[in-house]
């Protein structure tokens, strides 16, 4: 039987907290959220969703966020390149290794591996570094890693880069704020109380900006996978929004592009989130994307 909902998964040293949710005898999904985001970031109804279509399955919090260990280290400065995976506290594959480490924990053997954002980043890692755990794989507004694919634009960097303020009426606001800069315009009005909530709730849970530095650097150390991605031989999907202005589109091609006999799925109305109204064919993907490892 699986933990319960709500644990501690002791890998690499840390804590990691995690909720193993649906169908306890289904195939397992793991889902891999991405920079600074806690586990609540995944929508309930996906989530729901996704139980509902036989599957169990397991979110975390990743290292330096929401409820799991937090690693203390020196700030990270931006240096040059070749002095960045000197400067990282960790390494994307260190991440990567704390999510098969999850899935040990639980006694799971391999599972369906879906990651956006920087998730996405980790999810590829694991393809990569850990292929004989994953069943299928789907990498959700992400890039490869390969330069000037995949960039931002001025306005999602620098709402990105600023500073969070730490006072609580402060910083809701400001959250709720990125979120509507990187995320769907087309369903900006829909989601305006979504992210206000979703704000609210991550700063009440866990408020710690200083490890999304440290998963940032992790970030800009990591090599390009585009050659490593193409040996990933387990079925594939990509998904990215056509307003996502964080990680731009070409991100998704490129994975695409990287890892054979992929599919990508562009949703024209979808920024750097998952919006209600796009959710249910994200999902469909997802779940026909896992069907063909069967």
């Amino acid at each position: 039987m699986p933990v319960q909902l709500g644990d501690y998964a002791t890998v690499n040293g840390i804590r990691i907290y995690f909720q193993d949710d649906g169908d306890p005898s289904g195939e397992p999904l793991l889902l891999i959220m991405g920079l600074s985001s806690q586990l609540i970031a995944w929508p309930q109804d996906f989530v729901d969703e996704l139980g509902s279509r036989g599957f169990r399955v397991i979110r975390f919090d990743n290292r330096d966020c929401g409820l799991s260990d937090k690693i203390e280290s020196r700030p990270y400065d931006l240096l040059e390149a070749g002095q960045r995976a000197k400067a990282a506290a960790y390494q994307l594959t260190d991440m990567a290794d704390d999510s098969v480490g999850v899935l040990a924990h639980l006694g799971i053997q391999e599972a369906h591996i879906v990651g956006a954002s920087m998730g996405g980043m980790i999810a590829q890692t694991i393809a990569i570094h850990h292929a004989e755990k994953v069943l299928s794989l789907c990498s959700i507004m992400s890039t490869t890693g390969a330069p000037f694919v995949g960039l931002p634009t001025l306005e999602a960097a620098i709402a990105v880069s600023l500073p969070t303020p730490p006072e609580r009426d402060k910083a809701i606001p400001h959250m709720a704020n990125v979120m509507r800069i990187i995320g769907s315009r087309t369903h900006e009005a829909a989601e305006r109380k979504y992210r206000l909530n979703l704000a609210t709730e991550s700063y009440d849970r866990m408020f710690y900006p200083e490890g999304g530095k440290r998963q940032l650097a992790a970030i800009l150390a990591a090599p390009d996978r585009t050659k490593d991605l193409r040996n990933v031989n387990v079925p594939t999907l990509v998904v990215h929004g056509g307003e996502d202005s964080l990680i731009n589109i070409s991100g998704g091609r490129a994975t695409r592009d990287a890892v054979p006999d992929s599919t990508l799925l562009e949703v024209p109305t979808m920024g750097h989130d998952l919006p209600r109204a796009v959710r249910a064919e994200i999902i469909a993907e997802i779940d026909a994307n896992a069907r063909k490892a069967s």
